[in-house]
């Protein structure tokens, strides 16, 4: 509808004609989004694990901060698919058994093959910290999702 405003005649907002460019355009900049949580949540991650490592030689142990810094850095960006919340998610627990293996390997054999076919060696306090780090990789950045618009 057409509305006149002294001689110029101006179209409402709600009255434009369809712009196939714009539904192109969101989907581009939600896909550079995600993008971004991704490249962000890579960042996190090498922070967590050598702020892991520092943490382990002061004497503390803070497996789930490599999972949940992963997480946190991929959370400043607002992602708009569920498919990096869960790449997240994925990412934080591989690495969270990642920065046990590289900081507290078995004593018996420090290989990453024995590593992996002993996981459930571990001890429960460890497996519960990776699976909530791998959970904070997951949820921040679940919470952020945006609708493309």
């Amino acid at each position: 509808m057409l509305v006149v405003s002294g001689t110029v005649a101006a179209r409402r907002p709600d009255d434009s004609p369809p712009n196939p460019f714009r539904k192109a355009a969101a989907t581009e900049d939600a896909m550079k989004d995600d993008l971004l949580a991704v490249a962000y949540a890579a960042i996190g991650g090498v922070v967590g694990h050598f702020a892991f490592g520092w943490i382990l030689s002061q004497g503390f142990y803070a497996v789930m901060l490599p999972g949940g810094l992963l997480g946190f850095a991929a959370g400043f960006a607002r992602c708009h698919s569920v498919f990096v919340p869960v790449l997240c998610g994925v990412a934080a627990t591989l690495l969270g058994f990642f920065s046990e293996w590289t900081f507290r390997p078995f004593i018996i054999d420090g290989s990453l093959e024995f590593f992996v076919k002993n996981i459930g060696q571990l001890t429960p306090i460890t497996l519960i910290m990776i699976a909530l780090g791998g959970f904070l990789g997951f949820w921040i950045p679940f919470r952020n999702i945006a609708p493309v618009k």
